[in-house]
């Protein structure tokens, strides 16, 4: 696995017949954002600022390298053989500030010479608009999975997290679930914050209803990312949070998925 930045190598539009896409860096051999070996693409800016993020320095939306599709495309092709059971992920960032280039990307890996290339989404649905949600047809219709990052179940306590209602998200995530979009929820579990059983049941109550959710990765907060905060001088929110311990994880996975279970009882009942 390997990052790389993309200095040097800015596009105009004259370069490309594709939307151009404002990139933070790429990943090759990917294998933590979707099944299998993975091409990522890390894309620039983005409008949440979770207190854990680890890439700040994603965070403006003037950063990062103007790429081409073509660039990354010639990029993903020198390693393809060890693609053909994974794909491509756009991570960021968020990638869905960039929809006319993600559908452009998404579009052009479907239709590889050498192959359909499978395409993932990471993303935390924000950017989503939930009244005019034709705008992201072109993207959704090239998308193959999406890992939908739910930093919290309550609204309130959202918004402390990250700054943002979540309200846009839970719309991101109908939309999916209308389009039958296979979807795998990633959940952050912070030590005093998203720590407890109670926690995790109210997001397996909150996912229920999209019965497109195929995954659950509850993945637990670590403290690698601060450095970057210091480098960036930015006051780290969490200061003195310490790691959660792993050990934990089990426990509270399997507290989402009785949650889930719980509410999709009460919703058949409902129906009659």
């Amino acid at each position: 696995m390997a990052e790389m930045t993309l200095e040097g190598v800015d596009a105009h539009p004259e370069d490309s017949a594709y939307a151009l896409g404002r990139v933070h860096s790429i990943e090759t051999m990917g294998t933590v954002d979707g099944p299998g070996i993975r091409f990522v693409v890390f894309v620039q800016g983005c409008p949440m600022r979770c207190a854990y993020c680890h890439n700040p320095d994603t965070w403006s939306v003037n950063g990062g390298t103007m790429v081409t599709v073509e660039h990354l495309m010639d990029e993903f092709q020198s390693n393809h053989e060890f693609y053909r059971s994974g794909g491509i992920t756009v991570s960021g960032g968020e990638p869905l500030l960039q929809p006319e280039f993600l559908a452009d990307l998404f579009r052009v890996m479907h239709n590889n010479p050498d192959g359909r290339v499978h395409t993932c989404l990471d993303s935390c649905g924000y950017a989503f608009d939930p009244k005019h949600p034709e705008k992201f047809d072109a993207v959704l219709n090239e998308t193959d999975m999406v890992l939908l990052d739910i930093k919290h179940a309550d609204p309130v306590e959202h918004k402390k997290l990250t700054g943002c209602d979540p309200a846009r998200i839970l719309a991101f995530g109908d939309e999916l679930a209308r389009r039958k979009i296979k979807v795998v929820i990633r959940h952050v579990v912070v030590p005093g914050i998203t720590d407890t059983a109670e926690e995790c049941e109210k997001l397996g109550r909150l996912i229920a209803p999209w019965h497109n959710v195929v995954g659950l990765e509850m993945l637990p907060y670590h403290t690698m990312g601060v450095v970057k905060y210091e480098q960036l001088g930015i006051p780290y929110k969490l200061e003195g949070v310490p790691q959660m311990d792993t050990a934990r994880m089990p426990e509270l996975r399997n507290a989402v998925m009785a949650g889930m279970k719980k509410r999709r009882a009460e919703l058949r009942s409902a129906i009659g």
